[in-house]
């Protein structure tokens, strides 16, 4: 999770990174994933409320940063508003196509600009014709202050103007996001008029033959791990 101060506020550090755990499928213990960050006031965690992330169970190599889902995800039935201030039904517009999904938010200090930074430079190393195939969707725990005009500011220059970004209401976006098992808080005012926002901060990949999501990356995934996996993805097979 993550979580970010308003600008004026006294800056903090950030705060202990803790596991949040919802609901029904499961990450394996050994795996170390680390599924939220958390900023709060007194560099303590903070929002581990009533939202939380499902530890996912699956094959998987200590070695890589991919978990292949013993039980894939079911793609969210969200139909939010993308940049360009347009209806934007996430289940027919990347349907068939390889897509990596993430919840952030543009006002994130460093977890959400370097996933979605990590997965751009990856994906300028495709050729074209996979290039114009992956889909990046990002979609925001703070629809608030993340208006369409500002995700439509902010993409190009965290990531890369191909990415979709979505906003909305926040408890049909919170809905969607416990729907593959992410966890995410509404932003809070913390001490001094501070913002806190606490999201789940895995991408997960769907892919374009069965549309389900079948692998989970942490926030600690790599450029070169994305690099590796993206042209197995794109395929639909697994890293």
């Amino acid at each position: 999770m993550s979580a970010e101060k308003t600008p004026g506020a006294d800056t903090a550090r950030p705060g202990r990174r803790t596991p949040l755990i919802v609901a029904a499928v499961a990450i394996v213990a050994a795996l170390g994933i680390t599924t939220a960050v958390g900023l709060g006031d007194d560099d303590k965690p903070s929002g581990t409320g009533s939202s939380s992330v499902a530890e996912v169970s699956g094959g998987t190599d200590p070695t890589k940063a991919a978990t292949v889902l013993d039980r894939p995800f079911t793609k969210p039935a969200l139909v939010l508003t993308d940049t360009k201030g347009e209806k934007y039904d996430l289940r027919e517009r990347t349907k068939g196509k390889p897509t990596l999904i993430y919840f952030g938010y543009t006002h994130c200090p460093d977890v959400c600009p370097m996933t979605m930074s990590n997965i751009a430079i990856a994906k300028k190393q495709l050729p074209k014709a996979d290039q114009d195939k992956l889909q990046v969707v990002f979609v925001t725990t703070d629809p608030e202050r993340d208006t369409s005009a500002e995700l439509a500011k902010w993409l190009p220059a965290a990531g890369d103007s191909s990415f979709t970004g979505l906003t909305g209401d926040f408890s049909a976006i919170q809905a969607g996001a416990r729907q593959i098992g992410i966890g995410i808080d509404p932003p809070k005012k913390g001490k001094g008029g501070s913002v806190v926002s606490m999201h789940g901060a895995q991408v997960i990949a769907f892919s374009p033959t069965t549309d389900q999501g079948y692998v989970l990356y942490g926030e600690d995934a790599t450029v070169d791990d994305y690099a590796k996996d993206l042209p197995k993805l794109i395929k639909g097979e697994n890293p």
